[in-house]
């Protein structure tokens, strides 16, 4: 299994996680979710990993707030990410250890 990270450029914390990765040998296959969206399979089966949708929802997005996601279920969440994928929680680090929201960034160390 290869090291994956859910990436948007844009975003410092995400950087950083991308540093620290290619500083620790490891050159993830980069999805930019952005620019190739996740399939509402694809991310029901992230969310699997993760331990539940809520996790791959950026709830400080006003979008977020504007569909009230914040406590929605899970099958919500789901399509809404999948609609909207300006609502994915960046970045998100999978590796043969596990997957997680990686924020702040040092949390990608866990899964090193």
């Amino acid at each position: 299994m290869t090291t994956t990270i859910y990436h948007n450029p844009k975003c410092g914390t995400s950087r950083s996680v991308l540093q620290i990765l290619r500083e620790a040998g490891v050159e993830p296959e980069i999805v930019e979710y952005l620019k190739t969206p996740l399939s509402r399979a694809a991310l029901a089966d992230l969310a699997g990993r993760l331990g539940g949708a809520a996790r791959l929802l950026r709830e400080k997005e006003p979008l977020a707030a504007e569909l009230g996601l914040k406590g929605a279920a899970a099958e919500t969440i789901l399509d809404a990410i999948a609609q909207h994928p300006i609502l994915f929680n960046r970045p998100v680090v999978v590796t043969p250890k596990g997957a997680r929201v990686c924020r702040p960034a040092e949390l990608a160390r866990e899964l090193l």
